[in-house]
């Protein structure tokens, strides 16, 4: 075979090869929602800290289909409301939806914290003419959040209490970076190749690399535990330091995030009977909360010590929040009862990368939070 041969027929397999890519990326966008599969790319902004330049999502930025004239329900939170690890459809604002037979547009997005609900609540919110705005409050880490936006955005001067501190707010990224040349393909393919997403993150790959991680995890990291229980059905992975100190209660940066908190859902909560609107926070726990009775006093489980603390600090939080909320008289959901009840179907992420509920959680919470709106009606 001489030299051109070889040379064409490389030529022709290329192009068949991109040819096929193509039409596979054709038919996948065709039958499934980009906004599923495909990653955001987050860019600055003054007040939010940073906003969705563009994606399958609607002309706000989130992620819905598109921009009602008014929506009986908005729901504003963070990637817990946004719904990561599942689809749109599946997302606890979308199954409330559902569940209600109402009007609800998810305001969620990932790493925003109070100061952005508070700031969507006014802005956008609003506009939308809803009888009903839920916000979800996770308890992982939007204490911190308040803390880091407050102080690393001059837009939120005016809300700090102690002395102003160089703080990093930027947990997206969204600063310009020079990453290396192999990783600025695989972003740009996570944010524009559904195909790319789904042969390399997809379901069932992905679930599998997420069981093996699981099951090696303490030979991968220092910082991460698992529980095993087959006969409970219990496959989980924790981050518990993280956790930890976004919600140590001996940190003043997290009391003052809590304060923070606790301003902008008051004086969310005023607006809205100034507006005869229906105001609701639904309290969204940690996975390592969620399973406290198998991990508390645990000595067979790493980072044991760890997890204990975790559990002090977050039943003070929680004891701290719902204190606040029950004497503001803000109406309130606590979620952990209704995911502890169902902890053993399943409710998280197949992962040891990623700690947020998978379709079956996102349920239980949209159940949850659906039962907190009929006992109002």
């Amino acid at each position: 075979m001489n030299f051109r041969t070889v040379v064409t027929n490389v030529a022709v397999l290329m192009v068949s090869v991109v040819a096929s890519l193509f039409l596979c990326e054709f038919v996948l966008r065709t039958i499934l929602n980009p906004s599923d599969y495909l990653s955001v790319e987050m860019v600055p902004d003054d007040a939010l800290g940073a906003v969705v330049s563009a994606g399958g999502f609607d002309r706000w930025g989130f992620r819905n289909r598109d921009v009602p004239e008014r929506s009986d329900i908005v729901v504003i939170g963070d990637s817990h409301t946004y719904g990561n690890t599942a689809t749109m459809d599946d997302s606890w604002p979308y199954v409330l939806g559902r569940l209600s037979g109402r009007e609800v547009y998810n305001m969620g997005m990932g790493g925003y914290g109070p100061n952005q609900y508070f700031h969507l609540f006014t802005t956008r919110a609003l506009a939308l003419r809803p009888r009903t705005i839920v916000v979800g409050l996770y308890m992982g880490d939007d204490f911190e959040n308040a803390f880091l936006i407050t102080y690393g955005l001059e837009h939120w001067a005016h809300l700090r209490a102690l002395p102003a501190e160089k703080v990093d707010f930027d947990i997206w990224g969204a600063a310009p970076s020079t990453p290396s040349w192999h990783k600025r393909i695989r972003v740009w393919l996570s944010r524009h190749s559904v195909t790319y997403q789904l042969v390399f993150h997809g379901p069932l790959l992905g679930r599998f690399q997420g069981e093996l991680q699981i099951r090696n995890v303490q030979t991968r990291s220092d910082s991460a535990v698992s529980l095993t229980i087959p006969a409970n059905n219990i496959l989980e992975a924790f981050l518990p330091k993280g956790i930890l100190r976004n919600l140590d209660q001996g940190s003043e940066g997290i009391r003052e995030g809590m304060r923070i908190t606790f301003k902008l859902l008051a004086d969310m909560n005023d607006i809205s009977r100034q507006n005869h609107l229906q105001f609701i926070v639904a309290v969204i726990p940690t996975k390592e909360m969620v399973f406290a009775d198998y991990l508390e006093h645990n000595s067979n489980i790493p980072l044991s010590g760890v997890i204990d603390k975790l559990l002090a600090n977050e039943r003070l939080a929680r004891e701290k929040t719902f204190k606040f909320l029950i004497d503001s008289k803000i109406a309130y959901v606590d979620t952990l009862p209704a995911l502890k009840r169902s902890r053993e179907h399943e409710l998280y992420a197949r992962t040891a990368a990623d700690m947020h509920p998978n379709r079956n959680g996102y349920r239980v919470i949209a159940e949850a939070v659906f039962d907190a709106l009929k006992q109002r009606q």
